[in-house]
């Protein structure tokens, strides 16, 4: 049997960073406030990633920056400088794509490793190989590339040179993230990190004669969603991803909560822990980590590449919505076992409410919320203004970190892209 994979798991706030590394995270990847590509992502001030690094090494997780713009002359003078910064912050690794930059990199970070990012498109051995020679240690490969393919590449090059993968979250229906439609739609560039997600958008077809006159596009009379990609979800298929020789299992979500980031952590971590131990013990529990991965926000999952082109199923056709099983709330800060603790609130909750309290540990506790109380101590009867800094009591113990849900009515699931999801 190979090595146990790395599990890899976005943070686009240092909050998230620390439920990451709590729930399950070998290593987590963050951006900065510019030279990544999620520029609406809220990101690290140079403050937060000292403390997200420190906080994360302190528990024996690594941490990944992401500096993988495509750089225009512009870019240059503030990349170097940037990257003098985290020369001093000492990340475990710098995510790159453009060649320019890693050059730089190599020169002003000579200490840390440079990974090479998904956007520069690397789908073959050679440029692997090329990559290696280059002084990259793990390269990220392509989307696009299927197991059989990956399990090729391995082949091909040094044992030395590490594999990281996407095994899960929203796809992009372009090469790799090679995208236009925003920059051209907005003059928002999504390989410079500010996409708009155009691909989500509704579309309609005019004829060049009838300016004016929108026909809309049908695919077996299903909806006009025509490049909004299903999810990826490859929990199922850990046996294989292993197989292939993939060294870091990849979750993709900088812009996403910490609830989809406790699910998803806590998910993968229980798959290829339960792997490892025993693939039997994995067979035995795959209808768990199915439901479980489900309680965030998705999209219907499909998956992607991994066993061959993508056909007209792994679209989706009518709606441009996430699926909402769960409402996230928050998590709880300075708690005490008396089910006392301070939580910002990301989502409405009232005395009386049933909820969920998760555990990174792979429990869920149901709780009722017994008292609400603001920063200037007074009673509240429920919570309707996102980011309130409360002190909330339960019938329930709590422990720090742990992350607080409640569970939506069929009529609520779909849910938009708005709000703390």
């Amino acid at each position: 049997m190979r090595k146990k994979p790395e599990l890899l798991i976005p943070a686009g706030s240092l909050e998230v960073l620390k439920i990451a590394v709590r729930y399950g995270a070998d290593a987590v990847y963050i951006g900065g406030d510019a030279y990544g590509l999620r520029a609406k992502a809220r990101n690290f001030s140079p403050e937060d990633m000292r403390e997200g690094i420190a906080f994360a090494h302190a528990h024996g997780v690594k941490v990944h920056v992401t500096v993988n713009i495509m750089a225009h002359n512009e870019d240059i003078p503030g990349i170097r400088t940037y990257l003098a910064e985290l020369a001093e912050m000492k990340p475990d690794a710098l995510i790159i794509a453009d060649p320019g930059v890693f050059v730089m990199a190599r020169e002003i970070c000579p200490k840390i490793d440079l990974h090479i990012s998904t956007q520069a498109s690397s789908t073959n051995f050679e440029s692997f190989a090329f990559w290696h020679r280059m002084g990259a240690a793990r390269v990220v490969a392509a989307r696009e590339l299927s197991l059989r393919e990956i399990k090729e590449i391995r082949a091909h090059v040094p044992d030395s040179l590490e594999i990281e993968a996407f095994v899960h979250g929203a796809m992009c229906i372009s090469y790799s993230g090679r995208c236009l439609l925003s920059n051209y739609f907005t003059g928002r560039d999504g390989n410079r990190g500010a996409c708009t997600h155009p691909c989500r958008w509704k579309y309609a077809v005019v004829e060049e004669t009838r300016p004016g006159e929108y026909l809309p596009v049908y695919e077996n009379e299903r909806g006009t969603y025509i490049f909004n990609s299903k999810d990826l979800c490859m929990v199922a298929h850990i046996p294989e991803l292993i197989d292939a020789g993939i060294d870091s299992f990849k979750v993709e979500g900088r812009m996403k909560t910490g609830l989809y980031v406790a699910t998803t952590a806590r998910t993968y971590r229980h798959a290829i822990d339960d792997y490892m131990d025993s693939p039997a013990l994995y067979e035995k529990n795959k209808d768990w980590y199915s439901r479980q991965v489900s309680n965030g926000i998705y999209r219907p999952f499909t998956t992607g590449f991994y066993f061959g082109k993508p056909g007209e199923e792994s679209q989706i056709y009518d709606t441009s919505t996430y699926i909402k099983e769960y409402t996230y709330l928050g998590f709880a800060e300075e708690a005490d076992r008396e089910g006392n603790f301070k939580v910002n609130q990301k989502n409405k909750f009232s005395v009386g409410d049933e909820i969920e309290v998760m555990k990174p540990g792979g429990e869920d506790i149901p709780a009722r919320v017994l008292r609400i109380r603001a920063e200037d101590g007074s009673l509240r009867e429920s919570a309707p203004h996102p980011r309130e800094r409360l002190t909330v009591t339960l019938n329930v113990p709590v422990e720090s970190f742990d992350v607080l849900r409640k569970q939506n009515t069929p009529e609520g699931m779909a849910d938009g892209e708005r709000g703390e999801l």
